[in-house]
């Protein structure tokens, strides 16, 4: 049995492959019916709450590998490593980003202190310290239907994105066979690194209409993530890590995912394509 501790965009969709190929899989979540669909796709779906110890534990219950995937609050998911130690999983596969200790972004400083506590947990554990998401860019989706533009703080600076898509399955193949993983830190990235104004010119040539980009600065980036719906506290950070976008932060490509998928990694245009409704 794998678990997954959440079902959103990388935990449901691991859950979903998993469940495709026929293998024992649940997803503990807050809410039952948000999950209904994982449910009918034959996965099994339980209630709890990663705040919550008990409800942990329950989830946790004939688990022997777990993709801890969370929005990075290091209580909630050290509650999760925790457990995993009481119920002698063998693996967990831990979905990350870059993490430091001293890093200005909050995120990056509790990305830190949980790798270090599955570290220490003495568990079987692989970290997944994945580049910027190509899925950021559904927050930009209203303004690239409504205006045929988007803006970003991110300047000219170049990004490794990679699709989500891509991250669940490289989580589900590694719970399903963590040996060869084990102790591994990877770097997973789509194929190709490319500013937001190489990515208005992909937008442009899939919806088949001009797409601009508009440089934004940290202020203008932070209010248009307000206006998006993320809480102001979240917006500012969200917004400094794009200020390092800038700044060549997240610049690199590497060869994770096709090294243990065996294809390539969606790109840009591939993500665009299969997402046209909403950018439309």
């Amino acid at each position: 049995m794998i678990l997954i501790t959440t079902a959103g965009k990388v935990g449901a969709e691991a859950a979903r492959l998993l469940a495709d190929r026929g293998e024992r899989v649940r997803v503990l979540v807050r809410d039952l019916e948000k999950a209904a669909a994982l449910a009918r796709s034959g996965v099994e779906v339980v209630a709890g709450d990663l705040g919550v110890p008990a409800t942990v534990d329950a989830a946790m219950r004939g688990v022997s590998s777990v993709v801890l995937v969370s929005p990075a609050v290091p209580a909630q998911e050290l509650n999760v490593v925790a457990s995993a130690v009481r119920a002698g999983v063998r693996h967990v596969v831990k979905v990350t980003s870059k993490a430091s200790a001293d890093s200005p972004i909050a995120r990056r400083r509790g990305q830190a202190e949980i790798e270090n506590g599955l570290i220490a947990s003495g568990l079987g554990y692989t970290l997944l310290r994945n580049n910027a998401y190509m899925q950021n860019f559904f927050m930009s989706a209203p303004s690239i239907a409504g205006e045929s533009s988007f803006g970003s703080a991110a300047g000219d600076g170049r990004l490794g994105m990679i699709d989500t898509r891509d991250v669940a399955a490289v989580a589900a193949e590694i719970a399903l066979a963590p040996a060869s993983h084990a102790g591994k830190t990877y770097w997973p990235t789509g194929p190709e690194s490319l500013s937001f104004a190489d990515a208005a010119v992909v937008l442009s040539k899939v919806l088949g209409r001009p797409i601009a980009f508009e440089p934004l600065t940290i202020e203008e980036q932070t209010q248009a993530m307000i206006d998006a719906g993320l809480p102001a506290d979240l917006a500012a950070m969200n917004a400094q890590a794009v200020g390092l976008f800038a700044e060549g932060d997240c610049d690199y490509v590497t060869e994770d995912v096709p090294s243990i998928l065996g294809r390539p990694a969606r790109d840009f245009e591939q993500f665009v394509t299969d997402h046209i409704p909403p950018f439309s």
